[in-house]
């Protein structure tokens, strides 16, 4: 026990005061212990709210006042030291009295002794000890209740309680935000009332598992009826703790997972059109070296046929064949952004307007136009042939979702993405864009086509009616320009892609190239023709042969280094595919450049992507698109070779 106890003694007569300070001293048990006198009401009051004491001794009697009235105050302001009422009679009704308003213990002055007062002076101390521990106790409670309280109030997850019928007993507060339902509303349903029809079989069997197992936990994943009437995706895990006294409840934790899953649905869409895009890239640069062949042919084969009728005929008919499939590669190479773009300040308004005419022809008179352009719109650095061409592919889209007539909307304007738009259109990023949207009033989508809307040869039109590339060559041009483009529908309601693409930078216009149409001459130089693709290697050897070039031909890039260095005379042209095994023919032109300074280049490739061809390309050095007729090859060559910068 502490000897450095402080102990007030409250008596209006100095002398009885002094009497139980001389009594405590004499018990010699807290030899170290200070003592405070107070003769009022007042004086005690203000000393006990100056400083702690560990035990107080209350007279009775205080003047016109009295020591359980100043207890019951000392009481009343939180003050917690134990208290020993002291008095001269009157002693069972005091008393009783007195312990009713809290004191640790009661002497009567008239048989005061030393054994009476170390009695109560441990009695008094013990009670406080026990006093404090207990408050002590009861304040970590209610903190630890606090905690939990807030804990589960802000949870991030709903929480409610069900009884072994699947009825809701108990639902904390704060679950309003993720369901929407208040707990007044939810309490004493059953959870079945909320699960979507479709879904309810399956919680009920999570119900069974839950009863079945106790203590495990038990997840799910169902839709679930917001209080605004709509579902929502909810992952749910259920712990069965009915046996648990302090619980006795099936205790559930939901979450509102439909934005997740939104996101992750939107994620893997543009994934799946990113490997699509692959796919559609690879077959069209295969597909294109066979039309480089069977075009290439057709037209030599007519070059030499003469004046037979029929055969030039059929020859033609498997030309036009062979230029529709070419124009369909063209459309893959568009959705998988493998396509040669030329880029230039627009101003998409203009674009619109030069358009409009031609739109209007397109969607008949069934179809009313209405075009809504931003005065003070930003330019765009793109291709304008391309978007006027993703102009025209949504105009035609929104007419075939309008068969007995509508509004067709093209409405431009400058738009400010926050981050928040951004996370909920994966992969738009934060940002000032230029919005090109064309709405119509038609049949509208549902969600299962708009996730494939901009599939290759995904459509809902009838058999025959169009090739299913509109949209996905919409899709990959917009990519391609590094823009992005979304589709809002639902069922009944019509449709709006809605195209974004940022603002144009301070840059000096391209400068469209082209294929200069000269007369072919005869020729004489020598030609180093590196192809993998045997029947594009013959056919471009034919044609330059047929010229008077000389041609050395090579299957790949090592082929091609070994021909050009047992050739000890001249090359004046290497005409490269870009992708080959071993080496690419942007290496391989690196390569050879270094002991053939004057050797020009010419490119070759079914592939247009910006990332495969030559960026800087310097004069004598070209690109040319497979497949290709054999005069623009022709004349490209000869270009090439008197240094024209072609394309």
């Amino acid at each position: 026990m502490s000897d450095h106890l402080t102990v007030l003694v409250v008596d209006d007569a100095r002398e009885q005061a002094q009497m139980v300070v001389d009594l405590i001293r004499t018990a010699g048990a807290w030899p170290g212990a200070e003592f405070r006198m107070a003769a009022t009401y007042d004086d005690a009051l203000r000393t006990l709210r100056a400083e702690r004491c560990d035990v107080a001794f209350f007279d009775y009697l205080l003047g016109g006042r009295d020591g359980l009235s100043l207890l019951r105050e000392v009481r009343r302001l939180g003050i917690e030291t134990p208290v020993v009422v002291l008095t001269g009679y009157g002693a069972e009704e005091t008393a009783v009295e007195a312990m009713k308003a809290g004191a640790a213990d009661y002497l009567n002055k008239s048989n005061l002794t030393i054994e009476a007062i170390d009695r109560a002076m441990h009695h008094a101390l013990a009670l406080g000890r026990t006093e404090h521990e207990r408050r002590t106790a009861e304040a970590a409670l209610r903190a630890s209740e606090e905690r939990f309280r807030m804990l589960v109030e802000n949870s991030s997850d709903a929480l409610l309680l069900l009884d072994a019928d699947g009825r809701v007993v108990y639902m904390t507060p704060s679950s309003y935000r993720h369901v929407g339902w208040q707990p007044h509303e939810m309490v004493g349903r059953s959870i079945l009332e909320f699960a979507h029809p479709d879904d309810r079989d399956v919680v009920a069997a999570r119900m069974e598992d839950a009863l079945l197992r106790p203590g495990v936990p038990i997840a799910s994943e169902n839709r679930f009826r917001h209080a605004d009437g709509t579902w929502r995706i909810m992952e749910s895990v259920g712990v069965n703790r009915l046996a648990e006294p302090s619980v006795h409840a099936i205790v559930v934790n939901l979450r509102d997972i439909t934005e997740r899953r939104r996101l992750a649905d939107q994620l893997r869409l543009s994934q799946k059109l990113e490997a699509i895009g692959q796919l559609a890239g690879g077959v069209a640069h295969d597909f294109n070296n066979l039309l480089t062949a069977i075009l290439g042919y057709c037209n030599l084969i007519l070059e030499d046929v003469g004046d037979n009728a029929d055969l030039r005929r059929d020859l033609e008919e498997i030309r036009s064949a062979g230029e529709r499939a070419a124009a369909l590669t063209r459309q893959l190479l568009a959705f998988s952004r493998r396509q040669m773009l030329m880029p230039q300040t627009v101003d998409i308004n203009e674009l619109v307007r030069h358009s409009e005419k031609m739109m209007r022809r397109l969607i008949g008179e069934h179809i009313e136009l209405a075009i809504a352009l931003a005065p003070d719109l930003l330019p765009v650095f793109v291709d304008p042939a391309s978007i006027e061409q993703v102009l025209l592919n949504l105009a035609l889209n929104g007419r075939d979702a309008m068969p007995r007539g509508g509004r067709l909307t093209i409405q431009t304007a400058n738009i400010e993405l926050d981050a928040a738009y951004a996370s909920a259109h994966v992969p738009i990023t934060p940002g000032r864009y230029v919005m090109l949207a064309v709405g119509d009033t038609g049949e509208g989508m549902d969600q299962e086509t708009r996730s494939r809307v901009f599939e290759p040869f995904f459509t809902t039109r009838e058999q025959g009616r169009g090739s299913g590339l509109g949209l996905a060559t919409v899709y990959g041009i917009v990519k391609q320009s590094g823009g992005f483009i979304w589709v809002y529908s639902e069922p009944g309601q019509g449709a709006v892609f809605k195209v974004y693409l940022a603002p144009a930078d301070v840059r000096v216009d391209a400068r469209p190239i082209g294929t200069p149409e000269r007369p072919v001459q005869r020729s004489w130089e020598t030609v180093l023709l590196v192809e993998d693709e045997e029947a594009v290697r013959a056919l471009a050897g034919e044609v330059l042969r047929r010229q008077g070039y000389a041609v050395l031909e090579a299957r790949h890039g090592l082929d091609a280094l070994r021909i050009a260095e047992r050739h000890t005379d001249d090359i004046h042209l290497m005409i490269t595919d870009v992708v080959m095994p071993h080496m690419s023919g942007r290496d391989l032109a690196e390569r050879l450049s270094v002991s053939r300074p004057n050797m020009k280049v010419l490119f070759i490739s079914g592939y247009t992507d910006q990332t495969l061809v030559p960026h800087d390309l310097t004069p004598g050095d070209a690109f040319l698109q497979k497949p290709f007729a054999p005069d623009v090859f022709a004349r490209t060559v000869r270009s090439v070779l008197d240094n024209a910068r072609t394309s």
